[in-house]
């Protein structure tokens, strides 16, 4: 299968002086969803910022390395033209107009109804967007609010879909239950997922493939069922593996004096 997106050696640099994603290489192919999983500050924002246009231009740029979607470069490409060759991205914060209502937000992104995606089909996928489309999207939940920012995307007729910390500040079952949305739309549509997330096990239960990055740099990759049985995935980011039962495990003692053994 041909990759929509292919990210080569990408390196971004803040204030001309400080690395936060150093030789970074992913690849998503059309149709599927591919995940980057890691924690806080590993640099998994920073690549989504970049692959979409999105870096502040004063203070971030892009050092080294290319971003290619469909094989055609994106550097030094502004957000607008990223975003109209079919790319759109659901950021971590500031997602939606929380001063206009649910269907003010979903006519500001739906000027053309002609081709797509339809407002009514989105709210086929989020019945909940239907019920208050007259609410003020300041005053929805978490998991509204994200619900929202979602269908706002889609309704621009993305062929890649970027997706930042999905389930961040959610409650496990709203977070389940979105990225069961994801998979769905995916399904139906066809839709390319990229997905950034903390939440290493709801990112593996929808991703085919996914990436581990810490430092800025990807660290370990192969299919979810492969990382998902990695002993170092299981016991850094699943919460399982030697650090349930081992009482010498890095848990149970110090966690720097635990080493990775990516590559192992």
């Amino acid at each position: 299968m041909a990759n929509i997106l292919e990210v080569s050696q990408l390196e971004v640099v803040y204030h001309k002086v400080a690395t936060a994603v150093q030789g970074v290489s992913i690849s998503v192919p059309e149709h599927a969803i591919v995940a980057i999983v890691g924690t806080n500050g590993a640099g998994k924002t920073t690549t989504l910022r970049a692959i979409s246009g999105l870096l502040p231009a004063e203070d971030v740029a892009i050092s080294n390395g290319d971003v290619f979607f469909r094989e055609s470069s994106l550097l030094n490409m502004p957000p607008h033209e990223i975003s109209s060759r079919g790319i759109a991205i659901v950021p971590e914060r500031h997602k939606v107009f929380e001063t206009l209502t649910v269907a003010e937000n979903l006519a500001m992104v739906a000027p053309n109804q002609n081709k797509g995606v339809s407002i009514e089909e989105v709210f086929q996928y989020f019945p909940k967007l239907s019920e208050r489309q007259n609410q003020i999207a300041g005053f929805m939940s978490g998991g509204e609010k994200q619900m929202l920012a979602i269908a706002m995307a889609l309704l621009n007729h993305p062929h890649l879909l970027l997706i930042d910390e999905l389930s961040l500040g959610l409650a496990p079952v709203v977070a389940i239950d979105l990225m069961r949305i994801l998979k769905k739309l995916n399904e139906d549509l066809g839709v390319a997922i990229l997905l950034v997330e903390q939440n290493a096990v709801a990112a593996l239960e929808v991703a085919s493939y996914a990436y581990v990055m810490e430092n800025g740099r990807i660290v370990h990759s192969g299919l979810s069922s492969e990382l998902s049985s990695h002993a170092d995935v299981q016991e850094f980011y699943l919460g399982s593996g030697a650090a349930e039962s081992d009482p010498k495990s890095y848990r149970n003692v110090k966690q720097y004096s635990r080493k990775r053994r990516w590559g192992g």
